[in-house]
């Protein structure tokens, strides 16, 4: 049941990225329809939770409400990748699995990915940062009096 509820969240989030519109409970509704039987009361749910989710926005017009996402499709993977990741006692083992599992085409975006990422390192942490865990009796804003 967990694994058809994340795929009707997927279905449901590919349409709304795709009508690049604010979308209503039946629109949505009617063109899984095509696809599947579902019912009206699932779909209003699933836009719900998404809503609360923060991945959907939602306006009141009349009675119904129209939802349109919050951000891209790569962020909302990239999240799905995460939570999926921190589910594991070792990430490292979790990562090699994963990496099995990808075709060349997903090998070779992951080494793409990499080689933009290393353009943009993150910023150093140094030992006398806040950062750090230190506390050296400063603030960002400069030394303690």
């Amino acid at each position: 049941m967990v694994r058809q509820l994340g795929e009707l969240e997927n279905a449901i989030m590919t349409r709304v990225w795709q009508w690049n519109r604010p979308v209503t409970v039946r629109e949505v509704l009617l063109d899984l329809r095509s696809e599947r039987e579902i019912a009206y009361t699932t779909v209003m749910t699933v836009l719900d939770k998404l809503h609360r989710k923060g991945w959907l926005r939602r306006d009141r017009v009349g009675r119904a409400y129209r939802y349109e996402p919050v951000s891209s499709r790569e962020a909302y993977t990239a999240a799905l990748m995460n939570d999926a990741w921190a589910t594991s006692d070792n990430p490292a083992a979790a990562l090699v699995h994963f990496f099995g599992l990808m075709s060349p085409e997903q090998r070779e975006a992951l080494r793409d990915a990499l080689r933009v990422a290393a353009l943009f390192p993150p910023d150093p942490v140094g030992p006398d940062s806040a950062e750090s865990g230190t506390d050296t009796g400063e603030t960002g804003a400069g030394p303690a009096r």
